[in-house]
């Protein structure tokens, strides 16, 4: 099976805007970057895939049958996508019931091997 280009581009995006996203300073954004970065994994996976038949032994040949291999790896990331959601969801209104503000701050010892 030949990849789409047009989700080849979208696994693309997801992963710029993603990556992006972890990068800045808010937890929110954070989380949004989290999730689009969890799709795109998801989309990677899926397209490594074969196309084919269901996988069921006495219905399907078995060089017709799909590989479930990746449609597995794909639930697993999707399990741990949202246990990673829940908790970073957890941790914002947590910095944002204390502080007032959901933004990650500088540790001090940071602070003091920047100024070096």
């Amino acid at each position: 099976m030949t990849p789409n280009l047009v989700y080849v581009i979208v696994v693309g995006v997801l992963f710029a805007t993603g990556v992006s996203l972890l990068l800045e300073r808010s937890l929110t954004r954070i989380l949004m970057g989290l999730i689009l970065l969890g799709n795109g994994a998801n989309l990677l996976i899926l397209l490594g895939g074969k196309a084919g038949n269901a996988p069921i032994v006495g219905t399907t040949a078995e060089d017709e049958m799909a590989d479930p291999l990746p449609q597995i790896m794909i639930l697993t990331a999707i399990v741990i996508t949202l246990g990673m959601t829940a908790f970073l969801l957890a941790l914002a209104y947590r910095s944002w019931a204390l502080n007032g503000h959901d933004e990650v701050q500088d540790d001090v010892e940071d602070r003091r091997i920047a100024r070096r």
